[in-house]
């Protein structure tokens, strides 16, 4: 199973696909499955799979050997005429993009090796955050470390931030935050938890969010499929 490390020194690539009904989600994921189950790119390294709960879509966390490999499949024919135009008859938006992970946070502490998987069950939220380049830090910082007391909340399993460094789909500078949640209920209350009943170490680390973020995606997912290089 796919293992997320501050230490690890290859690209992380996460593909965010929107759609506009449930049954083609569940096409995206034929498709992606088909993918995923057939991969094997040179660099490529585990895919994890995840379907859109709140709103159809999905999301592939993929793990690279390096941008160079990454790359080399971009530039494949089967990926410029097969795999994206595949994706683009059944989507309202592809974004693709390239990160690093700069923080990891789990019940062991900050930037501890986190897992993702099927058999985990986890509840997953993906936001993504546009924000000014010199800010990027700033952001990354106040949805990472700024926030670590997280870990006292309940059902809360695991946190991952990664840093955009460039994207397909997606102008200017982003950050991700990727958090995983015991079930789609506790993480419900914890959004619905009245500010003014907030730890101070959130209230402050979302004063500071809101005051660089530009623009905030956000959708949950289960995850559906992983496979690693050499399974």
């Amino acid at each position: 199973m796919p293992t997320v490390s501050v230490d690890a020194q290859h690209l992380t690539v996460l593909n965010l696909f929107t759609t506009d009904a449930p049954e083609k989600q569940d096409s995206l994921i034929q498709e992606m499955t088909k993918i995923v189950n057939a991969a094997t790119y040179e660099g490529w390294m585990s895919s994890t799979v995840h379907a859109g709960v709140d709103s159809p879509g999905t999301a592939n966390f993929i793990q690279w050997r390096s941008g160079e490999d990454l790359e080399k499949r971009y530039a494949g024919e089967e990926f410029k005429h097969r795999t994206l135009p595949v994706f683009g008859e059944i989507t309202t938006s592809i974004r693709l993009l390239q990160n690093e992970v700069v923080y990891t946070l789990t019940s062991e502490g900050p930037n501890t090796d986190l897992t993702i998987c099927p058999k985990r069950g986890n509840y997953t939220v993906i936001t993504i955050y546009k924000v000014d380049a010199a800010n990027q830090d700033e952001l990354i910082d106040a949805l990472g470390p700024a926030q670590a007391g997280i870990v006292d909340a309940p059902g809360f399993r695991g946190h991952i931030v990664l840093k955009g460094l460039r994207a397909r789909g997606l102008d200017g500078s982003f950050v991700v935050s990727y958090s995983q949640w015991e079930s789609k209920e506790i993480y419900d209350g914890h959004r619905a938890l009245p500010e003014e009943q907030w730890p101070e170490g959130r209230q402050k680390a979302q004063a500071r969010i809101d005051a660089v973020a530009l623009d905030v995606d956000s959708n949950t997912y289960e995850v559906v499929l992983t496979r690693a290089a050499g399974e």
